[in-house]
């Protein structure tokens, strides 16, 4: 791992993925979480204001990158909930199938290399009636923005992680086994659209 994904990459990310714009979209989508619940991507910790500790009884957060979790240690303090951390990638899930009654990925999808095999272990770790609630930034409909979401994407991925911005999250989760159920889709204000176009759902397992 380079000394930029261990040290400058969580901090880069801790400051854009807690923007104001992108706080709400989390807002909107994390208290819906219940039961034991596996957020993939945990980063910096930064959903954890935003669950409803009466509806939780246990936190699973994946985070593969030491320097992720270092950083996130201060927010897990501060929230006082209970976090599990698992150090695996997101193709290899440590849990017991339908061990799960809620898995959250928030701006997680648009940077996982195998978004296949992660999607696929997070359908065997969710239990039958479970859900996939998601907040993912991805591919823009209007054809120009999209246009440069592809031209741009083979460098901004470089910098940002591995994070892709032409991604079309929906279509993503519907080809591994899952049925969207509810979908909301827009630019975020105060993010340049580029990076903006987000979605946010619920999915289960179809």
């Amino acid at each position: 791992m380079s000394l930029y994904s261990e040290f400058c990459l969580p901090h880069l990310t801790g400051c854009v993925c807690g923007l104001k714009a992108l706080a709400r979209q989390r807002e909107l989508i994390v208290p819906l979480a219940h039961g034991r619940v596996l957020e993939v991507g945990m980063g910096t910790a930064l959903n954890l204001p935003f669950y409803d500790r009466e509806k939780v009884s246990c936190i699973w957060g994946l985070e593969p990158s030491p320097g992720m979790r270092r950083a996130a240690e201060k927010n897990v303090r501060r929230s006082g909930l209970p976090v599990r951390w698992l150090d695996l990638p997101a193709a290899a899930i440590p849990l017991a199938d339908g061990s799960v009654d809620t898995v959250l990925s928030t701006f997680t999808l648009c940077s996982i290399t195998d978004w296949r095999g992660a999607l696929a272990e997070m359908r065997r770790v969710l239990a039958p009636q479970g859900r996939l609630l998601f907040c993912e930034h991805g591919a823009a409909p209007d054809e120009g923005v999209l246009k440069w979401q592809r031209r741009i994407t083979p460098w901004w991925q470089h910098l940002a992680g591995g994070c892709r911005l032409d991604r079309p999250i929906p279509a993503l989760i519907a080809d591994s086994g899952f049925r969207v159920v509810a979908l909301d889709a827009g630019y975020a204000e105060g993010v340049p659209r580029l990076a903006g176009y987000t979605y946010r759902g619920c999915a289960e397992k179809g």
